[in-house]
């Protein structure tokens, strides 16, 4: 399967990047490893390999593109996990990283998966040309930032102590979850050497994946089995914010994930076979187990 495929060299990448020095920054580098490497679903690496491959990019500059998109991924679910933010004790099956190495590490290895998304991306081992790298590590930042990621986590700790609409949880989730996925099929593009015109399609696929991505996480929140998800469910009904699935119900979110998804592969109708794989992604949004 193309992601156990995608996950393996993601995790070989880690493997080369994060070898622990023998000196005092050793825990730091056990502390990246032990969040970084393993488990995951991979959404993100598979998003940038899927959508590269659709404009013939080099299989090992989109790797590296990849696994600095899931770097910057893994470092906002560490300090997530903090007890300042989402305070879990679990993650991807195993203990979150501020548990394992305490909170002090944790913020350190968040920060430095953070600079290391960055500098793969600005390595000319990417790619050879500096616009691309240029223009790539641009896409990654607005998509971390506060119109991205982390304007996302602020709605999300208001939306503990307010009462939000569905226009707002929508553009809530749009900024914590789907720009990041947006980028990564931004990313996977720009490394083809597309330009911002040609991505539009692509830009919507990643627009309706993303809405169904996180209401299916809703669904699974409730429904879901905390051994496969790997991590605490239930959290969102006990602080009391505000869900797809509490402001729509479960059927009518079932159907609106469902026609995301329909709506996301109509945007890759101008594409053949070559689009199979993003195709399957958008399927296996609301059929994953985790």
């Amino acid at each position: 399967m193309e992601i156990a495929r995608v996950a393996a060299a993601v995790d070989r990448q880690f493997d080369t990047l994060l070898q622990v020095p023998d000196d005092p920054r050793r825990e730091l580098y056990e502390a990246m490893r032990h969040a970084a490497i393993g488990g995951g679903k991979r959404l993100r690496p598979l998003l940038v390999m899927a959508t590269s491959r659709l404009f013939n990019v080099d299989e090992s500059c989109a790797i590296r593109a990849a696994t600095a998109v899931e770097a910057l991924h893994v470092y906002s679910l560490i300090h997530d996990d903090l007890p300042c933010m989402d305070d879990d004790d679990l993650r991807r099956g195993k203990p979150t990283t501020h548990v394992a190495f305490g909170e002090a590490t944790a913020v350190l290895a968040g920060d430095a998966l953070h600079a290391l998304a960055f500098g793969l991306l600005a390595d000319e081992r990417t790619h050879s040309d500096p616009f691309v790298r240029a223009e790539m590590t641009a896409c990654l930042a607005k998509a971390a930032g506060p119109a991205g990621m982390a304007g996302g986590q602020m709605m999300d700790l208001v939306a503990e102590n307010s009462t939000f609409d569905l226009p707002t949880v929508t553009r809530l989730q749009q900024l914590k979850t789907g720009a990041l996925i947006t980028a990564c099929v931004e990313i996977g593009a720009i490394l083809g050497k597309v330009t911002s015109e040609g991505r539009t399609s692509l830009r919507g696929y990643a627009h309706d994946l993303g809405l169904a991505f996180q209401i299916a996480d809703d669904i699974l929140d409730v429904e879901g089995d905390e051994e496969k998800a790997g991590k605490a469910l239930h959290k969102d009904a006990k602080a009391g914010k505000e869900t797809f699935l509490s402001l729509m119900g479960l059927e009518r979110a079932r159907e609106q994930a469902q026609m995301l998804v329909d709506q996301a592969k109509s945007h890759l109708n101008g594409y053949g076979g070559e689009a199979d794989v993003l195709r399957a992604i958008a399927e296996y949004t609301i059929a994953r187990d985790r």
